[in-house]
């Protein structure tokens, strides 16, 4: 039987991982090692050949262990895993989400291209954009859900920049409004911008879909990423990113990773591989608890607004859903009537969840954007993107459906 031919969730449990070579270990062993012993000087030469793209590998061969810092079992092994979710070549595997969204702009701009990117993105990515790439000569230009593809060209055409474009980035759904991006827009306007001297790429932020709920490589994206911290570590005890592609791009991203030292260590690998073998069954739960929270919160008097991707009315956010979306996710954001004083006590009396920044773990998450994830968004920004002060974000876990709605009951009945 071909194996390849399983599912992503059975091939978690054993996918990459030769038993034989570890004992028998039924899971993969933690390699905590920083460096591996080569059987001989010429096995060690043509490892190095590999590794440093003095050569291709051959068909037959296996590229080697060598140093912590370039490959190590553990992180092979959740890389090859991680590529079956979104149909991948190559991943690469960083200590934060921030470190893969870093390396990829690092390796693929350079001082006086242009990178247009959606709003709003998470607030770290908005900071590294805004404060920290244009300190080195890269020039932004911003889009949102609002804009149709006829404005975002017409924004390019007006910037006078549109032979620079390099990277269309975008972050979809919107963190924390659930807003859509187009996926196959961003490609249109990419390739409409690709030269014969020039790529124009196309990277998304898929972490608030996780490797379940939405594919942007399927859609014509030529990179993927995540905080691998959310959805893929699932358990709030791990810190990670990931990035995904073409082999080609990989390679890329892979030699900068090598060099600015940020790749994953095997402790982090290890979590994350324990993590891939329940992702579906922890994913499928959050989803349908989200359905029964959004439902609870849409009939409540105290409720101003949901954003939800299941409650979608404008048509071309629907059209956009029914085109890229999978499933309607488990993040709830919602409107209180009021101000941050009423969010600020919805959220203190909170019994079962609790309240603290991240999304997509076994437990249930509640914060206030305004001041806690988006605090370094400009004010203007804020009101444009709905970044209120009587907004309040939901991550939905795993705990019983009543269990959280009696929660958020109760915590509405305070305020």
């Amino acid at each position: 039987m071909d194996l390849s031919m399983l599912k992503p969730e059975s091939l978690m449990m054993s996918h990459g991982y030769k038993p034989e070579l570890s004992e028998g270990a039924i899971k993969c062993p933690i390699f905590q090692t920083s460096t591996f012993v080569f059987k001989n000087a010429e096995e060690g030469k043509a490892f190095f050949e590999v590794a440093y793209g003095l050569r291709e590998k051959e068909e037959s061969e296996e590229l080697g262990l060598i140093y912590s810092r370039l490959n190590n079992p553990d992180l092979e092994i959740l890389e090859n895993r991680l590529t079956l979710w979104d149909k991948a070549e190559d991943c690469a595997v960083f200590e934060s989400g921030m470190s893969a969204i870093t390396t990829v702009f690092l390796q693929f701009l350079n001082p006086g291209d242009l990178l247009l990117y959606s709003q709003p993105v998470y607030g770290g990515t908005s900071h590294f954009i805004e404060e920290i790439l244009t300190r080195f000569g890269i020039h932004i230009l911003p889009f949102d859900a609002s804009m149709s593809e006829e404005q975002v060209l017409d924004t390019l055409d007006k910037s006078g920049m549109k032979d620079k474009l390099a990277m269309v980035y975008a972050e979809t759904p919107a963190n924390p409004t659930n807003a859509l991006i187009d996926l196959q827009m961003c490609k249109r306007i990419a390739d409409a911008h690709t030269t014969d001297e020039r790529e124009v790429l196309v990277a998304i932020d898929n972490t608030y879909m996780g490797p379940l709920w939405q594919h942007p490589l399927v859609h014509g994206a030529d990179l993927v990423l995540y905080s691998a911290t959310k959805y893929i570590g699932g358990h709030s005890d791990v810190i990670a990113g990931a990035c995904l592609g073409s082999k080609q791009l990989m390679d890329q991203v892979k030699a900068m990773r090598t060099f600015l030292g940020n790749m994953a260590g095997p402790w982090t690998g290890w979590l994350l591989m324990r993590s891939l073998e329940t992702l579906k069954a922890r994913m499928n739960i959050q989803e349908s608890n989200a359905k029964k929270v959004a439902q609870f919160l849409e009939n409540h008097p105290k409720v101003e607004t949901v954003y939800y991707l299941g409650n979608i009315t404008d048509p071309n956010q629907k059209r956009i859903f029914d085109q890229q979306c999978e499933g309607t996710g488990a993040m709830v954001s919602f409107d209180l009537k009021g101000s941050e004083a009423e969010a600020f006590r919805f959220l203190n009396s909170l019994k079962l969840m609790k309240l603290a920044v991240s999304l997509g773990s076994t437990e249930s998450l509640a914060e206030h954007p305004a001041t806690m994830t988006h605090a370094g968004v400009p004010p203007e920004d804020q009101e444009k993107y709905n970044i209120s002060s009587k907004l309040v974000r939901l991550s939905i876990g795993v705990e019983n459906e009543n269990d959280i709605i009696w929660d958020i009951e109760q915590a509405l009945a305070s305020v």
